[in-house]
């Protein structure tokens, strides 16, 4: 069993977390990240000291930032540190394993290294601590849209290893991977189960593979 579906420990109330466009991390999957910000530096250092865990968390360009900072989406993903390696330059290379996905339900005051902290809500995702079904509905209609989606974006795979990787695997891997925008990441993080989001990711595979700059867009 994945070590992400098998957490028997009590989850933290209170998460630091790490506000970064672009970055999705969802349960089982595995987020490398290259910290070099002083304050994440220091919430490294204090998550490594106490418990592993950090919540990955996409700022929500919609809402209108608060003194100055980024309003943040309010649904993030809890991860354990996998592993770390410390560089020369005084950066850490974390990867980053997703445990459970949580509300937010309010932000706290900066930690006082500096970082932002919020209580969570982990209610509404109990399921992210179960381990995921062996199969997630259609596998040849998700391979499908995965190669049209590749060649119209030109980009190169190893088809070998994608056709080994389990169709749960592969549906996490993929939607941290592929360049969606952060609202379309959001919206993957929110779906309900992993069958919902393998509907969701093959469907935003389909919008975007008649490929770049042929003018099309997505519906608002």
């Amino acid at each position: 069993m994945d070590p992400a579906f098998s957490w028997a420990a009590p989850l933290p109330a209170t998460v630091p977390v790490f506000p970064l466009a672009g970055a999705l991390l969802l349960p089982g999957g595995r987020l490398p990240l290259n910290v070099f910000e002083p304050r994440y530096l220091a919430m490294v250092e204090d998550a490594l000291a106490a418990g592993r865990m950090f919540a990955m968390v996409l700022p929500d360009p919609v809402q209108s930032r608060a003194g100055g900072r980024a309003t943040l989406y309010r649904v993030a993903c809890l991860g354990r540190i996998a592993s770390f390696a410390e560089t020369e330059d005084d950066r850490y290379l974390v990867t980053l394993l997703g445990v459970s996905r949580f509300r937010v339900a309010e932000e706290l005051p900066d930690s006082p290294r500096g970082y932002r902290r919020v209580r969570a809500d982990y209610g509404p995702y109990a399921i992210d601590r179960t381990e995921p079904p062996s199969t997630t509905g259609d596998r040849a209609a998700l391979l499908g849209a995965v190669r049209a989606y590749f060649q119209a974006q030109r980009i190169e795979a190893d088809w070998a290893a994608i056709e080994r990787t389990a169709t749960p695997t592969l549906v996490t891997t993929l939607c941290m991977v592929c360049p969606f925008t952060d609202a379309e990441k959001q919206a993957l993080l929110e779906a309900p189960d992993l069958g919902q989001r393998a509907a969701m990711l093959v469907s935003l595979m389909r919008m975007d593979s008649v490929g770049p700059g042929t003018g099309s867009e997505r519906p608002s």
